[in-house]
């Protein structure tokens, strides 16, 4: 969204044409007459993106206020050009990205460096921000909308709402909309039978994007709802309304036009309003997108026509036009405000929401006194040639890049967070040296397996083992990977290979057949033949999966019941039966080719996530209310069942040994997730660095024992 000319936005129609162009060399257009209405429209847009940003459940569809802007968008944006006469396309096209770069950029600019610099404070590198630090490098050049397209993850999503740069998606829309808004254009300003071919061209974009919306909407819902290709029509309407509105002559104008206006407008207003209220998210951009755009641009031509009445006396009024002017600082605020709500106190309760709110009006005031106003208006920057003003643009937008770059780069000293300020003891991160084996380094290197991919560790500088050592093939889940600590270090004190499979989106060996569903089996099996190709008798296949339910994630609580009757319930059990008898089947070519196996029992769960947790600032959040606590007996019946299945798959593949960290984990009746100030675990059930270090030497034994152990 972009608050593209709201406070001089000129009339449709015939006034507009009183307006003079601006000189060639500086942007001194004359002032263009007042429309108070257009900005009640872009307030009543910015509160409802708002309101469903605090909850969606009190406007369900309140994300089509950003469908409401873009039409606004197209209509002023093409208002305020409309009559340009100054000289040929070069002389036009540098004139209006002038004028963009100075609504746009200051504004946009701030924003996103305070944002960067408030994150590196407060949000911790996890799952859930994994998309943050690239979507906010990209929305420096209008590009997060590709990002977050290419990334596959949905306006809907959890993590979405971890991700203070995520609006942004729309600013990418408007700016890529400016690249192509000049070309189409531009015959407009010409005059006579030039405009009817300028209005050809923006109604076969639209038809365009339409169909591509509807298209892609069913292919890619995810992408569909980011791109420029799929929202060019909501924009093109916004200028096509314009366009019919200024050819209209004031012979044309009756009394009846003016009577029916106010219907028609009230009206409009219902189609919004059952936009807002009635728009499900898998039907966007198309055709959800068709209600808050008709009726908004049914309310921008029958209010045109309105002399007065109820409707647009409140759109005019004081308070709401003031809302409507900053509402581009308040969209741009309102998102990383509540974000990073989210990720500290919260954003769940009356009063959290409450002063949420607050500090976005604030700061968006301040944003729109301090940088939007002063910038937009400058005498200096009116009085210099356009090319220079394009330039300071394009130079602060790479200046303000930079910056934010080194502002991440330096996170780890800027932190108040004690996961990042420690992030030795919490992220369990692959160990490149160690002071024990002084000259050894880590190797890495990445290849293929199937249709997935295999890091393969090895040591480098150090002396050969006396004695072969087996390698060690990894596979399962996130879990294993939560071992690369633990996992590097033996590669590194043994002189042991080490081949990871990045079982992508999929598990192994899970014991809960509907986790391994789609890809999954095919992925599996093609690791397994990629362990027969590589391995040798006597080396160790190391299965490491997430065996329980998740008491939590990294975003909410979850159904606690549901949870543990999906491992204990009776439907659970026979599930898990058909399941051992597949994972014998998978490891008995394994077994056969003389190789060994561990398997790791369940590891203690939580009910919240210790990384969300574990500062001064986030204690109170929601999530944490479960705590980070659970007793020992407690778990250990809820894990007795998967327990008994792993002894009966060791029976079936004598290979097989169980390793069980959870003695080691949990010595006492309550089970911490933070245990002295230090992490046992990340979140909910991921180790933490700090836990790979304590279960390193009885990894050790338990590996030594495996190779050890006699062929059956």
């Amino acid at each position: 969204m972009n608050s593209t000319d709201a406070l001089d936005a000129p009339a449709a129609g015939a006034d507009v044409h009183a307006t003079p162009g601006a000189s060639a060399a500086t942007d001194r257009t004359a002032p263009t007459r007042h429309v108070p209405h257009i900005d009640g429209l872009r307030a009543l847009a910015v509160l409802a993106v708002i309101a469903y940003h605090l909850d969606e459940r009190w406007l369900p569809g309140g994300f089509g206020g950003v469908d409401i802007f873009f039409a606004i968008s197209g209509f002023v944006v093409s208002a305020s050009v409309g009559t340009w006469n100054q000289g040929g396309f070069g002389r036009f096209i540098v004139w209006f990205y002038a004028r963009r770069m100075q609504r746009i950029v200051p504004a946009l600019l701030a924003c996103l460096l305070l944002t960067t610099f408030a994150s590196a404070l407060f949000v911790p590198a996890a799952w859930l921000s994994t998309a943050n630090e690239t979507t906010g490098l990209y929305a420096f050049f209008g590009l997060s909308n590709w990002f977050l397209a290419n990334h596959r993850e949905s306006y809907f999503s959890p993590t979405i709402d971890f991700n203070p740069y995520t609006h942004t998606w729309s600013l990418g829309v408007e700016e890529q909309f400016y690249l192509l808004f000049p070309l189409l254009f531009f015959t407009w300003t010409r005059g006579g039978r030039w405009r009817a071919a300028s209005m050809i061209l923006f109604a076969t974009a639209a038809v365009a994007s339409i169909m591509w919306a509807w298209q892609l909407g069913r292919a890619d819902p995810a992408a569909s709802f980011y791109l420029i290709t799929t929202r060019l029509f909501e924009l093109a309407g916004g200028v096509l309304l314009y366009q019919i509105l200024s050819r209209r002559t004031a012979a044309i104008e009756t009394p009846a036009r003016t009577r029916f206006a106010p219907a028609g407008a009230w009206a409009s207003l219902a189609l919004v309003v059952a936009g807002l209220l009635m728009s499900k998210p898998r039907d966007f951009p198309f055709p959800g997108a068709l209600l808050p755009v008709l009726g908004t641009l049914g309310l921008l031509a029958f209010l045109h026509e309105m002399r007065g009445g109820a409707l647009q006396r409140v759109l005019a009024s004081r308070g709401v036009t003031y809302v409507g002017r900053i509402s581009y600082s308040l969209y741009l605020w309102h998102w990383p405000v509540f974000v990073l709500f989210r990720w500290t106190c919260g954003l769940e309760s009356a009063p959290t929401r409450s002063l949420a709110t607050a500090l976005t009006f604030a700061l968006a005031a301040a944003s729109f006194r301090f940088v939007e106003k002063p910038l937009r208006y400058s005498t200096r920057l009116r009085a210099l040639p356009r090319v220079r003003v394009v330039a300071l643009g394009i130079a602060s937008v790479g200046g303000a890049w930079w910056l934010s770059t080194q502002i991440t780069a330096a996170r780890e000293s800027l932190a108040i967070g004690t996961v990042t300020r420690h992030a030795d003891d919490w992220y369990p991160h692959a160990v490149t040296t160690l002071p024990q084996v002084p000259g050894c380094r880590l190797d890495t290197h990445i290849a293929m397996a199937g249709t997935g991919s295999v890091a393969i560790y090895s040591r480098s500088g150090c002396p050969v083992p006396a004695e072969p050592v087996p390698t060690l093939f990894v596979i399962g889940d996130s879990h294993a990977s939560a071992y690369l600590g633990l996992l590097t270090e033996h590669v590194l004190r043994s002189g042991a290979t080490v081949v990871l499979y990045h079982n992508q989106n999929c598990t192994f060996a899970s014991l809960q057949p509907e986790r391994e569903q789609g890809a999954c089996p095919a992925q599996g099996q093609a690791a397994i033949d990629d362990m027969l190709a590589r391995g040798r008798t006597g080396d160790i296949v190391f299965l490491a999966a997430l065996r329980l339910n998740r008491l939590s994630n990294q975003f909410a609580g979850v159904d606690e019941a549901r949870a543990r009757d999906g491992i204990g319930g009776e439907a659970a059990r026979t599930r898990r039966a058909t399941a051992e008898k597949t994972l014998i089947a998978q490891l008995a070519p394994l077994a056969r080719h003389g190789m060994r196996m561990i398997a790791d029992a369940p590891k203690p769960v939580f009910r919240a996530p210790p990384f969300r947790c574990a500062d001064w600032f986030d204690r109170g959040n929601p999530i944490c209310a479960a705590g980070l606590a659970m007793r020992r007996d407690d778990l250990q019946r809820y894990r007795a069942p998967v327990l008994d299945s792993l002894a009966r798959v060791a029976q079936g593949v004598p290979p097989l040994l169980v390793w069980d960290p959870f003695p080691i984990l949990c010595p006492d009746a309550v089970c911490v997730a933070i245990r002295d100030g230090k992490p046992l675990f990340f979140d909910g059930d991921h180790l933490s660095a700090y836990a790979n270090r304590m279960l390193r030497d009885d990894f050790e034994r338990i590996v030594r024992e495996a190779h050890a152990k006699p062929d059956a």
